[in-house]
């Protein structure tokens, strides 16, 4: 499985921002290996979920853990088949943890987006 998480500039704290999340941390749960890779969508005029969206499955990630998505990133992902969780506390590392102990919940509800308004 390859976890995708937006985080902060620190690296390791979820950022509550989906599409304009200044990084993404990806985990390899079969290898154990993280990487941190910049959002090319966080800077973007308009559409940054759908863009963010498509960098996530662009890097092969088989799940997302994020407090909160758009309905359209959320179109997205899910064509894709990745599946979507919410994020429990401020931590990547713990929501690594705890998807792979079965307990995060899916995201079911995603709002209408932002449409370029920060």
């Amino acid at each position: 499985m390859k976890i995708a998480i937006p985080v902060d500039e620190d690296q390791v704290t979820v950022c509550a921002s989906f599409g304009r999340a200044p990084y993404y941390l990806f985990h390899d749960t079969e290898t154990n290996t993280t990487e941190v890779l910049e959002n090319p969508a966080a800077s973007a005029e308009g559409g940054a979920g759908i863009k963010a969206a498509q960098f996530i499955v662009d890097q092969k990630s088989t799940s997302l853990i994020t407090i909160r998505c758009g309905e359209n990133a959320a179109e997205v992902l899910q064509a894709a088949e990745i599946k979507i969780f919410k994020s429990e506390g401020v931590k990547a590392d713990e929501n690594i943890s705890a998807l792979k102990e079965g307990k995060l919940a899916e995201l079911t509800h995603f709002h209408a987006g932002y449409h370029g308004i920060r």
